[in-house]
């Protein structure tokens, strides 16, 4: 059984497509958290690897950010199930997170540290682009992020140029729903691995990702339009300040 539905395999060319995501030569970084998604994004672009037309380098990589010495061990068994190159770099950045100061949460620092080094590897190393594993549901609860709570109309996008260009965020998943996500795991045995930190996810997302499913079970094709409105702006019917 492929793992990888046709429908699925489609919404991921489509983005990859679209974005102009990957080209001959890339060198990519993947960045993993241990969850589902990023292990599954590793499993696709291992995948991917083998069947196109282009070739592309792959590193998978894990930030230990000291909560808990035997999570990466658990990242790294995945990783080797999957059969990617990889590298866990275990840090102080829990413990450098808690003792911040400035009004910030420690998920702001410590992900902030994760992220500085995750791009401090990718300018280290020569990688261009690096894959996040977020998803058609993670871009819409930003969207009820940024507009609920800080006022912008805004969310994450599927491609994003950093540093002049020398790097690019890209998010092969963009099309994908959790849903899907979910069923690739399944089909390809992948285990996600608990984050054990007790301030895993925001209360702001929790919130938005109820507010989508509260919004989903009045009609189903809700989620479907908002997607799409976000790719379709009507500029001149939009406030000016």
């Amino acid at each position: 059984m492929n793992a990888l539905s046709k429908a699925a395999n489609r919404s991921i060319g489509q983005a990859m497509h679209n974005y102009q995501m990957l080209a001959d030569n890339d060198r990519v970084l993947i960045a993993v958290s241990g969850g589902i998604d990023s292990l599954v994004l590793t499993w696709i672009l291992n995948h991917w690897q083998h069947k196109a037309p282009i070739g592309y380098e792959i590193l998978a990589v894990y930030i230990d950010n000291g909560f808990d010495i035997s999570t990466g061990d658990k990242v790294a068994a995945q990783l080797q199930n999957i059969g990617v190159p990889y590298l866990i770099e275990k840090t102080d950045f829990w413990h450098r997170a808690a003792a911040a100061e400035g009004g910030k949460s420690i998920c702001y620092h410590c992900a902030r540290l994760r992220r500085n080094r995750l791009f401090a590897i990718a300018e280290e190393q020569g990688f261009n682009k690096i894959g996040f594993g977020h998803h058609q549901d993670d871009i819409l609860e930003t969207f009820f992020i940024n507009l609920l709570y800080a006022g912008n109309i805004s969310t994450m996008v599927p491609k994003q140029k950093l540093f002049n260009g020398r790097v690019h965020i890209i998010r092969p998943m963009a099309y994908l729903e959790k849903k899907n996500i979910i069923e690739i795991a399944a089909a390809a045995s992948i285990m996600p691995v608990k984050n054990p930190c007790p301030q895993d996810e925001s209360s702001k997302r929790q919130e938005a990702r109820r507010v989508v499913a509260l919004l989903s079970s009045l009609d189903p094709k809700v989620k479907a339009n908002i997607f799409a409105g976000l790719s379709n702006i009507r500029q001149d019917y939009l406030l000016e300040r």
